[in-house]
């Protein structure tokens, strides 16, 4: 079910075949128009004062249409043919000020830079402080190259109308996109087009994990070892043993380094914690071993450098490298039949990448195809705004959830020890793209959710919830 992200000839292509399939365009526009408001509706509250700025094509008639589907609200339509013209009646408007303001000026069909007196409109919209609500795409952006056009709207929100466009995801488009929501049911034919790129949607993860059956034991759902906690960071061990008991394999077990022992294990109840020592052996029963977080003690390297290599290119389990001991692997081919997946934010991969985190950003896709060859087409999962998950080659996938909430130290502790949590199952590791994509994306949507109540929100809040 995930969606194929588009240039914007494929979404002409996608609507040339829904027209030929005898969907007529104001069949589809009606349905954009309500599922624009839908979104609009999410974000604010009754009774609010929304301003649709209209323009003369498409996008225009997709703003409009969403007056139908918000009854409650109290609503203003300014249809714009001429920003000139049109200046004093969005200044009276602005006025009044609007909680909200709707941007249907241009679709992705613009593809010249604007006049002076567009730019002027816009970025008087802009200046207004009034958080806007973008249909298909922020008015002046190109959508193909995510650069604005001479200015562009810069939206709070952008529902992009049925499927992302590339322009829209490019590290030049994010001050304009704000939130990407994808408007997925407007009345087009099954998409006809695959691309190396998929948009995540939560109906991907229907029915998963799977339910779990009643003659099941512990034993049935794996055992985590959490190699975590340094001098000065014990709480990353923490949050990491709690995230993956948030998955809820059949065994935790959490290994800090002595010095850091008691403050883990008195804060931890169901998992196991037994303090690190050199040559350390682990249970039988493991079945994925996660190290890093909190291990960004300089003495710590000393000792586990050699042994996070030993568990990457030798192990049979299978190992989650995440935070400091990113910086410990060795290049090179790992053995088959075992899983190794890596968890750097973009800081960190330009580290192993040896170059700077602005080339990293700017060619994500590059940056982890280049990470999964080398470190022996193992799975990454790329941090950052849009979290993106793949190997060296194959289908990507683009995480659609979070919010900057999850900014703060600890959050990719409680991802890390997620994952592992779900990777220790064996029954989930016969499909680990589907197990890492679905913790990442319910690591965000559990944000979401918290964002949805309060402009901020704790971990333990994130953890009770995950």
């Amino acid at each position: 079910m995930s969606i194929p992200i588009l240039s914007i000839a494929q979404m002409r292509q996608w609507e040339q075949a829904t027209w030929a399939a005898g969907v007529s365009e104001q069949e589809v526009i009606r349905k954009a128009g309500r599922s624009v408001a839908r979104i609009a509706v999410r974000n604010t509250q009754p009774a609010d004062r929304i301003l649709i700025l209209a323009g003369k094509g498409h996008n225009g008639d997709d703003a409009r249409c969403t007056v139908e589907w918000m009854p409650d609200r109290e609503i203003r339509v300014l249809d714009i043919a001429d920003p000139a013209q049109s200046f004093e009646n969005l200044e009276a408007c602005l006025q009044r000020q609007p909680d909200w303001i709707v941007d249907g000026l241009f679709g992705i069909g613009l593809n010249r830079p604007l006049n002076e007196a567009w730019i002027q409109f816009i970025e008087r919209v802009n200046r207004s402080g009034i958080p806007v609500l973008s249909v298909d795409v922020p008015s002046g952006l190109d959508a193909d190259h995510g650069k604005p056009l001479g200015t562009a709207i810069r939206a709070v929100v952008t529902v992009t109308l049925g499927a992302p466009k590339e322009g829209l995801l490019m590290p030049e488009a994010e001050p304009y996109v704000g939130r990407l929501e994808v408007g997925t049911d407007i009345g087009l034919v099954p998409c006809p087009i695959e691309n190396e790129r998929q948009w995540t949607v939560p109906g991907d993860f229907a029915g998963y994990p799977p339910r779990r059956l009643p003659v099941t034991h512990k034993g049935t759902y794996g055992h985590v070892a959490i190699l975590a906690g340094s001098l000065g960071y014990h709480g990353a061990a923490v949050l990491a043993a709690r995230g993956a008991l948030r998955a809820q394999p059949g065994l935790v077990t959490v290994y800090p380094m002595e010095n850091v022992y008691q403050p883990v294990a008195s804060q931890l109840q169901a998992a196991m914690v037994h303090p690190w020592h050199p040559h350390q052996i682990l249970p039988d029963s493991v079945t994925t071993v996660l190290i890093g977080p909190g291990l960004a003690d300089p003495k710590t390297a000393e000792r586990l450098a050699q042994e996070a290599a030993r568990l990457w290119q030798d192990s049979s389990w299978h190992v989650i490298v995440d935070a400091s001991a990113l910086d410990w692997l060795p290049c090179g081919s790992v053995p088959k039949d075992v899983l190794r997946c890596i968890t750097p934010h973009p800081g960190e991969a330009a580290r192993m990448l040896k170059i700077p985190v602005r080339a990293v950003q700017a060619d994500r896709v590059g940056s982890l195809r280049r990470l999964s060859q080398l470190w022996g087409n193992c799975w990454v999962v790329l941090k950052g705004h849009h979290t993106l998950i793949g190997r060296s080659t194959g289908p990507l996938f683009v995480n659609s959830s979070g919010n900057p909430g999850l900014a703060q130290g600890g959050s990719g502790d409680v991802l890390a020890g997620f994952i592992g949590g779900l990777l220790a199952q064996p029954a989930l590791t016969q499909a680990p793209d589907r197990a890492l994509r679905y913790a990442v994306w319910r690591h965000g949507d559990r944000a979401d959710s918290l964002q949805s109540q309060a402009s901020r929100w704790t971990l333990d809040e994130l953890l009770a919830i995950l």
